[in-house]
């Protein structure tokens, strides 16, 4: 499984939700492109006991998030529906170097090639 990391702006931080009796969930966000026209939100969540990574954290605090991308399969009466998650496995406070430069996005595995476009493409993209 291939892992990212971003380095942004933690926007929101959530408490942490007990799912079930053995699963517990707590999610958060970052902005990120703040130098563009339209701020990217980026919603992450941590699992299990990844949950408290987050305590040591401000709103406002930048950060890097290294992640997995997770997907699923559900089945229900209006048909099959796939969903996506980022599931944040390290936290760590942003240097000071990295404030002033645009967030980045890095691939871990070089079996897997991503495409990424750049932000200044994509502000020209938008459907609306």
């Amino acid at each position: 499984m291939p892992s990212f990391e971003l380095i942004g702006t933690l926007r929101v931080k959530n408490d942490t939700q007990q799912v079930s009796e053995k699963f517990s969930k707590r999610e958060f966000v970052l902005t990120t492109d703040t130098q563009t026209q339209y701020p990217q939100l980026i919603s992450f969540q941590l699992t299990q006991d990844k949950c408290s990574l987050l305590d040591q954290y401000q709103v406002g605090e930048e950060m890097k998030v290294h992640f997995n991308l997770r997907g699923r399969e559900w089945s229900g009466p209006q048909g099959v529906k796939y969903f996506n998650s980022l599931e944040a496995w390290r936290l760590e406070k942003a240097g000071n170097n990295s404030a002033s430069v645009q967030p980045q996005v890095s691939h871990q595995s070089s079996n897997v090639g991503v495409d990424i476009m750049p932000s200044s493409e994509i502000a020209d993209d938008l459907p609306f």
